[in-house]
């Protein structure tokens, strides 16, 4: 079977050179020697860009010892971040937050690290001798271990 991490390197030291803005999301290699590579960007992922990290991938894998099928795409627009580039590249978007517990959080990503998140949400809230709520923003620390699973949120 064929090395996962040797596909990671093989991918990664192609983005580093040829396409600094991407980078790897996953790399999985399942039974079978079906490898697929996820890429991510800031702006997107080109076709153009796929196809040339497929082609560099199968340049440096012999078919002749081993066949494999490989697939090289994108991290989906309304895929589940997966690493911390993904959150720090969807900084200022809508996105939803799967809490511990079930609790879902929407809001504006304001913030990422590898400890915590911080989302900027609107509150309803009733200020205190008055009759109707009020919209209120507030900034909302969510720590990197409650997080179940974040997602942009599609508005059309």
């Amino acid at each position: 079977m064929i090395d996962k991490s040797y596909i990671e390197g093989i991918a990664s030291q192609y983005c580093a050179t040829e396409h600094p803005d991407y980078y790897i999301v996953e790399v999985a290699v399942h039974p079978g020697n079906r490898i697929i590579v996820e890429l991510g960007a800031r702006g997107g992922v080109s076709i153009d860009a796929c196809v040339a990290l497929s082609k560099h991938i199968e340049g440096q894998l012999d078919r002749e010892a081993e066949d494999f099928e490989l697939e090289v795409g994108s991290a989906g627009l309304t895929a589940p971040f997966k690493v911390l580039r993904q959150y720090t590249d969807a900084i200022g978007e809508e996105v939803e937050v799967l809490r511990k517990g079930g609790i879902k959080e929407k809001g504006v990503l304001s913030d990422a690290t590898a400890e915590a998140i911080t989302l900027t949400v609107v509150r309803k809230v009733r200020p205190e001798g008055q009759k109707r709520k009020i919209e209120v923003e507030e900034a909302l620390p969510i720590p990197m271990d409650e997080v179940l699973q974040t997602k942009r949120v599609l508005k059309f």
